[in-house]
């Protein structure tokens, strides 16, 4: 773990303490960095002030952005010796902000009569982000009426990733609703800088919005989209498959602290109020292949995480980290080494870099204390011939002890994939009426075509129905829970069809579960695939795949499903037209609406129970990320992140 004092501070006028300026520093900087930014760093003719973001990294961050740039955003990269570059970074550390920053501590009036006093973070002519001065250091949300405040929160919070710990994207707020919401509009939008296609779920708590890219955390308030603070840390070169790409989805909270991962398969701790650092833990090496890209999950006093890595030959693992301290409480390897229970079902080389990773947010039952989290496909991606057996605990559901991480049951879904069919969509966890007996389920729409209900306390099967109807490589899922497969559908050297597609008949976009109609929602694709395999070996910072993919000739097609968990059967179905390319979820709600991504583009709300399209707003999106919904300022919001920006909608009056 690294210490804590090596941070990286995120409140933008803290600075590293004065000293002499040296002169050699200073000489490199005037012919380097001045021309742009100007001879004070507070900014030139072609650039920003940098003097309130220096302190945003540390010494070897900075050398390291100095010398790579950010082409994207016009500035090139140094090749400075090292000498040099610890003489530029001495200076540009006695570099001072101009006079009035760091802002002034203030006082206000408030509406009610009373005062705030505290340190203005961000305002407008209509609004007041004050960090108070007390001894707890909260963040106040303050709107301005007339010469005094009104202190604003929000009322319901979207607290989690998948907004409850059950899985399920359903909310009880009703403002919006089937009359209401041909009013609902955009309210404010906010653009991360140095993002392209944002993959996050914002999460809000009292009134602070958390949002994230790759290795960034921005603090919003919720009502306004204003920026509280942002932590940011230069991305990872050399990195292997998704984390590569900067994908991240967002971030867990619990009591005053934000927890995330990083792009090499670290997780740290922010004070939430402030986004300082209060600790930073190595989960894994990412030169062997690691990454991290999904919102941790925190559960009592422990915040839960897997990493990335799963098409890269990592070995997957589950772990849980002190919330306090970062110090690791537990892990579950999701591959057994040689020798253990559970490696007899690889027969072969290939368990040394097994995969099956346990990268997606689980969901958690309080009553039964059990951590449901779900795992990755197993490596090489499309070639079993190294790896021959069922491959334990790939493609499967765990139910785990959250605070020892004992195994209680398993299920698997697909045994010895071979068509990258991992396990990582959404659990929700129901409790509902099953022939004739209240009963806790396990509802999961899965990536190899079969809709699943599980008795979530003991995992055995209670129904398995296919819910896409491009459906080739198994006739149906026995009663003893594993596929009956159909011949000939192994990927071949020279390629072979098989339905669903590598994408899935659906994947890790959100699902929702509504109790009043009975009704699973879940975005499938109707796709198939040309499968081929090859041989090889497993190396550092390279995929595992061990073959290919490609699309047939004719063209994919996403459909939104209600499923009647009961039966299986599929109530109704909205057909999309787009290029069945997008990777957005739903979001379901009391007010009779279901919200999605919908593959056109656009942000869509349909009544629940017929799936009669009621209301769209076209944000020309390719969806990664899937909607979400809070209480603020007794207003209903509906939040998404669409390409670089975070769009806010509420109803009009």
């Amino acid at each position: 773990m690294r210490p804590a004092t090596a941070v990286l501070v995120a409140l933008p006028w803290t600075a590293a303490a004065f000293a002499q300026a040296p002169e050699a520093g200073r000489r490199q900087f005037e012919t380097t960095c001045a021309s742009c930014h100007g001879g004070d760093g507070n900014g030139g003719e072609r650039g920003p002030a940098i003097v309130t973001r220096l302190a945003l990294r540390r010494d070897d961050e900075l050398a390291t952005f100095l010398r790579e740039g950010l082409p994207a955003a016009g500035m090139p990269g140094f090749p400075i010796p090292d000498r040099e570059m610890r003489e530029l970074i001495a200076f540009l550390r006695t570099l001072r902000p101009k006079e009035g920053w760091p802002p002034a501590p203030i006082t206000v009036q408030t509406t009610d009569g009373g005062t705030l006093a505290g340190v203005p973070l961000n305002r407008s002519s209509f609004d007041l982000q004050l960090l108070s001065l007390d001894h707890d250091r909260r963040v106040h949300l303050l709107r301005k009426e007339g010469e005094r405040y009104r202190a604003v929160t929000s009322q319901a919070d979207w607290p989690t990733y998948h907004g409850r710990l059950d899985g399920n994207r359903y909310s009880a707020l009703d403002q919006i609703n089937r009359t209401s919401v041909a009013r609902l509009a955009p309210r404010w939008s906010y653009a991360l800088p140095n993002a392209s296609r944002l993959a996050v779920t914002p999460l809000v708590v009292d009134g602070i919005m958390y949002v994230t890219a790759a290795n960034e955390v921005h603090a919003l308030d919720a009502g306004s989209g204003r920026r509280i603070w942002t932590y940011r840390r230069t991305r990872t070169k050399g990195l292997a498959g998704d984390a590569a790409g900067g994908t991240n989805r967002g971030v867990a909270v619990a009591g005053d602290l934000v927890f995330m991962v990083t792009d090499h398969a670290h997780i740290f701790a922010l004070d939430r109020f402030t986004g300082a650092l209060r600790w930073d833990t190595e989960m894994a090496d990412w030169h062997q292949n690691y990454g991290a890209t999904s919102a941790p999950l925190a559960v009592g006093r422990l915040v839960i995480s897997g990493t990335s890595g799963g098409d890269e030959g990592a070995r997957g693992f589950l772990a849980a980290f002190d919330q306090a301290t970062g110090k690791e409480a537990w892990r579950f390897w999701t591959v057994p080494k040689r020798g253990e229970p559970g490696s007899e079902t690889w027969q072969g080389k290939d368990v040394e870099h097994g995969c099956a990773t346990a990268w997606f947010t689980g969901t958690y039952d309080p009553e039964l204390d059990t951590l449901y989290w779900p795992t990755g496909n197993p490596c090489p991606d499309y070639d079993g011939s190294e790896r021959r057996g069922d491959n334990l605990y790939s493609d499967s559901m765990l139910a785990l002890d959250p605070k020892t991480g004992r195994l209680k049951w398993f299920f698997q879904y697909t045994p010895h994939d071979v068509w990258d069919w991992d396990a990582h969509q959404p659990a929700v966890l129901a409790d509902a009426e099953w022939e004739g007996r209240p009963r806790k389920l396990l509802l999961h729409a899965n990536r190899n075509g079969f809709f699943y209900v599980l008795d979530r306390a003991s995992g055995r099967l209670l129904l398995a129905k296919p819910f896409v109807k491009k459906l080739t490589w198994a006739r149906e899922i026995g009663a003893d829970g594993r596929p009956v497969l159909r011949p000939d559908q192994d990927p071949t050297p020279e390629g072979r069809t098989v339905c669903p597609s590598v994408e899935g008949a659906t994947n890790w976009f959100s699902t929702s579960f509504d109790a009043a109609t009975g009704l699973y929602y879940v975005q499938t694709l109707e796709k198939c695939t040309i499968f081929t395999k090859s041989n090889g070996e497993w190396q550092p910072g390279k995929s595992y795949y061990h073959g290919t993919t490609k699309d047939t000739e004719e063209a994919g097609q996403k459909v939104l499903r209600a499923i009647d968990i009961k039966t299986g059967r599929v109530v109704w179905e909205l057909p999309q037209t787009g290029e069945a390319g997008s990777w957005g979820g739903v979001l379901g709600t009391a007010g009779g609406l279901l919200f999605l991504a919908e593959d056109g583009g656009a942000l869509m709300a349909v009544d629940a129970s017929s799936g009669r399209p009621l209301w769209h707003f076209q944000a020309s999106a390719n969806w990664k990320s899937s909607p979400m919904t809070y209480m603020f300022d007794g207003k209903q919001f509906v939040a998404v992140a669409a390409g670089p920006s975070i769009i806010s909608f509420a109803l009009v009056e």
